[in-house]
């Protein structure tokens, strides 16, 4: 049987903060806001049963909002009232299966990073070269809200397909 590259369609994160998330994210990251923040209840309707489906029992209110990357890969940002979002207390335990960061492209790597920095975010690491002699960049961040974002001088594929042995 074949298979073939399926596509990667957004990432969800949790905020505590929806409106000033999605307002980050587009002025610092350039996202696009297709919809939202949408106000979700668990109150017998359609998506708040879907909501509930997913998230359990437990929930009973929140709001989503949905961001587009430029390359069209979407961001979905979730802040929880009931049970309330809340900051992990270690949000860098990489070592625990899960999704731990996303990652973004910019050929000015710095200035992302000190924009994130300067913006409410951090620059977790150093920016580093990943190959010797070679172009191909990488540092950690994060959002204001404690969301991991990887960010690479280029794509994935160009990193690893011209890495030379």
């Amino acid at each position: 049987m074949s298979y073939h590259p399926v596509p990667v369609t957004h990432v969800g994160l949790t905020v505590t903060d929806i409106a000033a998330a999605a307002k980050w994210y587009q002025d610092i990251l350039g996202c696009r806001h297709p919809i939202g923040p949408l106000h979700i209840r668990r109150d017998g309707s359609h998506i708040g049963e879907v909501f509930r489906g997913i998230f359990g029992d437990r929930f009973e209110e929140g709001y989503v909002c949905h961001l587009a990357t430029a390359n069209g890969v979407g961001i979905e940002l979730f802040e929880f009232i009931r049970p309330r979002s809340e900051p992990a207390e270690n949000n860098f335990e990489y070592w625990k299966t899960g999704v731990f960061h996303f990652c973004l492209v910019d050929p000015d790597i710095e200035g992302l990073a000190r924009r994130i920095a300067e913006s409410g975010g951090r620059q977790r690491s150093a920016v580093w070269p990943l190959y010797e002699g070679k172009p191909f960049q990488a540092v950690y961040c994060e959002d204001p809200w404690g969301n991991l974002i990887e960010i690479y001088s280029h794509s994935t594929e160009l990193m690893y397909a011209n890495r030379g042995q």
